[in-house]
């Protein structure tokens, strides 16, 4: 006889506890386990191992990584340039990718896009358990895909899923969304962390063993990240984030995990009456235009994945009447711009300790490498000053405490990016700087010390 045997799992690193307890033992978590049901079935033959590697099925052995024959991974491109780029290049096989994003960003609009996009070239199945075949429909139609090639499923139990998609023999499977999926062996409600869980290791296997590329959908909490436990962004090959600003309508899918390509790879898209439209050239999108030349802004030239990005910043420093000052930032980290106003008092001789610095990243980019540094000092510099920098110029590098300009990894390829775009000045470390001090038409001033930068931006 079965028997159901109760287990208490940190929804944080997935952890398992016999019995209920305030902290998680593993992580050091407080108030993060959670009742997890399972059914424990009566011992029985073991069952046959399955071999992802190309070789038989059959028991477990010890091989040498020397004897496993190496093959290219094979990729299918979807026809949707940006999302191929974040996804490494294509669709692998038997792949699993975790999607998350806030709701009606246009995750469902996406994958549905990408079925059309494929079309009749890999058969696909799209499993719904929050919307109706009627809605799928009309959403197709809104978006002028066509219907033929497009399947759909409404389900929710993963028995059933998996057993008709046995069946089916889909090339590529959508579950829309993870949360909504169930699986009969236990007796939580469905989107518990024990249901996530189960699910999704179930629908895990099924791909590494049928080779189907598995996408899941998943809803993200009150604090941006994709609810349920987190070993679910372990299991999964790829997580992918699909973010925007409230009010615009450009979306960035971002690469968060990716076992196939780059981390933190980035795609542009463009929302529309006709569904998400690709932006082959973002560098555009997050310059702003003035009509005049403007105090506080810079324009930086940072890398998201393999790609340079033109982005601008922004800067505005004013009286503080607070005994504490405000530093506040979107799209860069607050205490580095602290650090940053500490270098610029100290090596650059401009105090700051009595104003409020605010530093913004245009179109809602977030920056984290630290090629940042140069044109936020430069930025929050042209704002105290009331002064422009001068047009047509970009900057990049890292400020180090004593006040030298460190170089940035991919030096030469973030000017090229920048000459492509008509800028005529270049201020950058002296390490990225080409021998010939320029580039076509860009002026490249190499500089060691932040004084020179600041002399050179005036």
């Amino acid at each position: 006889m079965a028997k159901d045997k109760t287990v208490y799992v940190c929804k944080e690193c997935g952890a398992e506890h016999n019995k209920w307890q305030g902290q998680c033992e593993a992580c050091g978590l407080w108030n993060t386990l959670t009742e997890f049901v399972v059914t424990v079935s009566r011992p029985g033959p073991a069952p046959r191992a399955a071999s992802y590697a190309g070789g038989a099925a059959g028991a477990a052995q010890i091989t040498e990584l020397a004897n496993v024959a190496q093959s290219e991974e094979v990729r299918t491109q979807v026809g949707i340039g940006e999302l191929d780029r974040v996804l490494g290049g294509g669709l692998v096989e038997g792949s699993v990718v975790l999607i998350g994003g806030d709701p009606g960003i246009g995750k469902s609009t996406l994958l549905l896009q990408m079925l059309g996009a494929l079309g009749t070239r890999m058969r696909g199945l799209y499993v719904t358990g929050e919307e109706s075949l009627g809605q799928v429909a009309a959403r197709a139609q809104r978006l002028g895909l066509p219907l033929e090639p497009l399947r759909c499923l409404t389900e929710t139990c993963v028995e059933k899923i998996l057993g008709l998609a046995a069946k089916d023999k889909p090339q590529i499977m959508i579950i829309d969304s993870i949360q909504t999926i169930w699986t009969d062996t236990l007796t939580a409600a469905p989107g518990s962390v024990s249901q996530v869980r189960e699910a999704a290791a179930r629908l895990v296997r099924f791909a590494k063993e049928s080779g189907t590329s598995v996408f899941l959908v998943g809803h993200v909490t009150k604090e941006g990240g994709i609810a349920g436990p987190r070993v679910l962004e372990h299991m999964v090959d790829a997580v992918l984030y699909f973010e925007g600003e409230a009010g615009s309508r450009f979306r960035v899918l971002r690469a968060f995990k990716n076992r196939f390509g780059a981390v933190n790879e980035l795609g542009v898209f463009g929302m529309s009456e006709k569904g998400l439209k690709e932006v082959p050239n973002p560098s555009a999108i997050f310059l702003a235009t003035h009509s005049a030349p403007t105090p506080g802004s810079a324009v930086m030239v940072t890398r998201e994945g393999t790609r340079p990005l033109l982005v601008e910043v922004q800067a505005l420093v004013d009286q503080s009447s607070l005994g504490n000052p405000r530093r506040v930032t979107l799209g860069l980290e607050q205490n580095r711009l602290a650090m940053l106003l500490a270098v610029l008092h100290r090596h650059g001789g401009v105090a700051v300790y009595d104003q409020d610095v605010f530093v913004n990243v245009v179109g809602g980019i977030r920056v984290q490498e630290t090629a940042a540094d140069l044109p936020v000092l430069l930025a929050v510099l042209s704002s105290l000053r009331d002064r422009p920098l001068p047009e047509q110029m970009v900057a990049f590098g890292e400020v180090g405490l004593s006040g030298e300009i460190r170089p940035v990894p991919n030096g030469e390829e973030r000017l090229r990016e920048a000459a492509t775009h008509g800028f005529k000045k270049a201020i950058v470390p002296r390490q990225n700087a080409p021998k010939k001090g320029k580039l076509g038409d860009l002026e490249i001033i190499a500089v060691d010390r932040l004084s020179e930068a600041l002399a050179a931006a005036q």
